[in-house]
């Protein structure tokens, strides 16, 4: 059997669907709090026959703090996909991020060990990259480093991969999976789910951009490196980069909105200076100098070792961002009427 962590959300629920459309028999980890209902929603958006995978799924319930209830979770499993994680670019929610990301993924796999578990897949990101090559992109290579400034969220990731090493070390096979700005549908005020309001909402944008990929190619990926037995490797997961302007202008123009205005570099530098005043405009805490550094930089990134090794072609950023901008708008007059 296989376990899909995270299964509520974008990606995990992406993961738990195409595995339940090969035919396999999975296993879905959910918490208290988890809305599981919504999994109906998110699968229609992919297939016509939402119900029946749904139906399909063994539930699981899963507290990530306690090692007893997760080895009881991995019961008769021989494959994970550990989806499962924060996504905050607060400096307010940097334990909330360390608790989940680096102590849940460890405890997960201390519990593998001895289990029936032989393969894992971790979804991690591309936010732990550091450094380019010759071509001057960031690559599988581009370690991370400790010296440079990092986000809590790019440092949670950094160490939960460490984690995932140690367990790779002791005889588990492993396949690492760096996503960039994931583009899926529904979860619209989850994690990159906030994509397409935020922009809705935010006539403002910044010079910088990122690396983007649609749900459906990293699930795709993910599966078929498990299959394949890619161990032991990390592959980046992105179709490309753009500006963020570039995607602002997309999603606004098909809402039917203005064009974004630019604020500059150096007034996003000015504004850090009164940081202090989060207390008064809460907005103002996310000017941290990690924070501006990812709005005004722009660094490819290579998607050749995983193009290689699969023969793949990804979904265009284009594609994808009116493949799942569509379901927005539509979810949005739906809640209207």
């Amino acid at each position: 059997m296989i376990l899909v962590t995270g299964a509520t959300g974008i990606l995990g629920s992406q993961i738990l669907l195409q595995l339940l459309m090969k035919g396999e028999k999975v296993v879905a980890t959910r918490r208290s709090s988890s809305k599981v209902e919504e999994l109906r929603k998110i699968f229609s958006y992919y297939t016509d026959q939402a119900e029946k995978y749904y139906q399909q799924i063994e539930w699981r319930n899963i507290d990530f703090q306690d090692i007893d209830s997760i080895s009881a979770v991995l019961e008769g499993i021989t494959k994970v996909y550990h989806c499962a994680a924060s996504v905050s670019f607060h400096p307010k929610d940097k334990n909330k991020l360390y608790h989940t990301n680096i102590e849940g993924t460890r405890n997960l796999l201390y519990a593998c060990e001895g289990s029936s578990v032989t393969d894992f897949c971790f979804i991690s990101s591309i936010a732990v990259l550091d450094g380019i090559n010759e071509n001057g992109e960031m690559d599988e290579f581009s370690d991370f480093k400790s010296a440079l400034p990092h986000s809590p969220y790019s440092k949670s990731k950094h160490f939960s991969e460490m984690e995932v090493w140690r367990a790779s070390a002791e005889g588990l096979n492993v396949v690492i999976l760096l996503p960039g700005v994931i583009l899926g549908s529904g979860n619209w005020s989850q994690s990159s789910g906030v994509l397409f309001s935020t922009l809705e909402k935010n006539k403002f944008n910044f010079s910088g951009g990122t690396s983007y990929v649609d749900v459906r190619d990293v699930a795709k990926i993910g599966i078929s490196l498990m299959d394949e037995k890619a161990f032991g490797e990390r592959y980046i997961v992105v179709a490309g980069q753009d500006y963020y302007k570039n995607v602002a202008t997309k999603v606004r123009q098909k809402l039917g909105l203005s064009q974004p205005s630019i604020i500059s570099d150096e007034l996003l530098k000015f504004a850090r200076f009164f940081k202090f005043l989060g207390f008064l405009i809460p907005s103002l805490q996310l000017l941290t100098k990690e924070n501006i550094e990812a709005l005004t930089s722009y660094h490819k990134i290579s998607n050749q070792k995983v193009k290689n090794r699969l023969d793949y072609q990804f979904i265009s950023i284009d594609e994808s961002i009116d493949f799942h901008l569509q379901h927005y708008i539509n979810d949005k007059k739906n809640y209207k009427s």
